[in-house]
C-alpha cells in the first residue's frame, strides 16, 4: 500500500480578458486579447498603488508586462491604442478595490 502525500494546491490566480481595439501585431503573429493576471504584492513593486487606481501610465507600463498572457513588453505598452490601455488599466485598477466595494456597487 502507497500513501500519496497531501498536496496542497495553490488558488489559481483570478484573471479577466481584454480585447484589443487595435490588435498587436507581433512578426507572424496577430494578438487580439490579453489575459490580465490580478497581481499579487510582489508584482506591484516600486509603483505606486494610487497611480495604479489612477491609470498613471508610468504604473502601467511597469506594471503591465508583469502580469499579462501573452506578455507585453514595455514598448507594446507605451504603443498601445489609448482605448486598450484604458480597457487594460481598469482591468488593473478593479483588481486593486477590496471585494465588498466591488460587490457592493455592483
Amino acid at each position: 500500500m502507497t500513501d500519496t502525500p497531501n498536496v496542497t494546491e495553490l488558488p489559481k490566480p483570478i484573471t479577466e480578458t481584454v480585447e484589443l481595439d487595435t490588435p498587436i501585431i507581433r512578426g507572424k503573429t496577430t494578438v487580439t486579447e490579453i489575459q490580465v493576471r490580478k497581481p499579487r504584492s510582489g508584482a506591484l513593486r516600486g509603483v505606486s498603488l494610487t497611480d495604479l487606481l489612477q491609470m498613471q501610465v508610468a504604473a502601467l507600463t511597469t506594471v503591465l508586462p508583469r502580469i499579462t498572457e501573452p506578455a507585453l513588453t514595455e514598448a507594446e505598452v507605451r504603443d498601445l491604442d489609448p482605448a486598450d490601455l484604458v480597457q487594460l488599466g481598469g482591468t488593473v485598477a478593479g483588481f486593486l478595490v477590496p471585494r465588498k466595494t466591488r460587490e457592493a456597487s455592483a
